[in-house]
């Protein structure tokens, strides 16, 4: 795998101390695995300490160890397989099913170090004060997430809609009032027609959401950012693993409103899941059907 990052650490290990080279040779020996680990695990398996781990990704130009996990990850996923980021053409198929598994694991855990708490709170606490959530997305993946969204406030008794027309947008920022909360789901964080609704809702008095990465123009224009990074995907423009990031930050902030809500909330679910439970696609219990009755049914229909 040709990589920048790895061509670095070759050549920083000569002149490293010993406590660090050995943090180094395991960095060039299994790349992949230094991105599942975490500073103490890293720290113990190369036989150093925290402390050290740290050093030796500041002697590599890093800040720290995500930051460095961040650019090796990259490199990883523009070097490696077109297939997965993880996965090579030659890998069983055991192997492909516990890297991805891993690659999803990985990624979902990587959430708490980068969601904020602040962000997170404030986010629950905008959307239960809200007279109105409006959800927008930009992209088939995004698309989704904002319904999911919608769905959940919805159960909770709270007035939202989602919204992935870049027209109906519009007219939803120009009507969200200052007591609205405009949800923005985009993982790229650039499609015009979004930024354009949210700058709307903002001249409105709305209060903007982001769920994006650091540092897009959607995350400059919101008011509140859930910033989340995941590494390019090496298939999709928003691979599987944003999408799973996404829905965990969703979950989350779910929860957190909930709780907000309080006893209301557990009323609201529970009322829901029982109607489910005894009307419509989610019932318990079904008639028992009479196949011979409904084949004959169906054979006079014919008829």
């Amino acid at each position: 795998m040709t990589s920048q990052v790895l061509a670095r650490i070759a050549d920083t290990m000569a002149s490293a101390p010993t406590s660090r080279r050995s943090v180094l040779a395991l960095i060039l020996e299994d790349p992949q695995r230094v991105l599942d680990e975490s500073f103490e695990q890293l720290a113990q398996r190369a036989g150093s300490s925290v402390p050290t781990i740290m050093r030796t990704c500041r002697d590599l130009g890093y800040p720290g160890l995500r930051e460095f996990k961040l650019a090796l990850a990259q490199e990883m996923a523009v070097s490696g397989s077109p297939l997965h980021r993880r996965v090579q053409l030659h890998d069983s198929t055991e192997e492909v099913i516990s890297k991805v598994i891993k690659g999803a694991a990985t990624s979902v855990s990587g959430v708490q170090s980068q969601l904020g708490v602040e962000a997170a709170e404030a986010a629950a606490d905008a959307i239960v004060r809200a007279t109105r959530v409006d959800c927008y997305s930009a992209g088939s993946t995004s698309s989704f997430m904002a319904s999911d969204v919608q769905a959940r406030l919805f159960r909770l008794g709270l007035v939202s809609n989602a919204y992935f027309d870049t027209h109906l947008q519009l007219v939803s920022a120009a009507t969200i009032g200052n007591k609205g909360v405009v949800f923005a789901i985009s993982h790229v964080g650039g499609m015009p027609s979004l930024l354009e609704a949210v700058e709307v809702a903002h001249s409105q008095g709305a209060t903007v959401i982001a769920l994006t990465q650091q540092g897009t123009e959607l995350a400059k224009r919101a008011d509140i950012v859930l910033g989340i990074h995941v590494p390019d995907d090496p298939v999709m423009h928003v691979g599987t693993e944003a999408y799973l990031v996404h829905l965990t930050v969703i979950e989350i902030l779910t929860v957190l409103v909930a709780q907000r809500l309080g006893d209301l909330a557990v009323k609201r679910l529970g009322g829901v899941r029982e109607v489910l439970s005894t009307r419509g696609v989610d019932m318990r219990h079904y008639p028992k059907l009479d196949w011979d009755t409904v084949t004959a049914v169906n054979e006079s229909k014919i008829k």
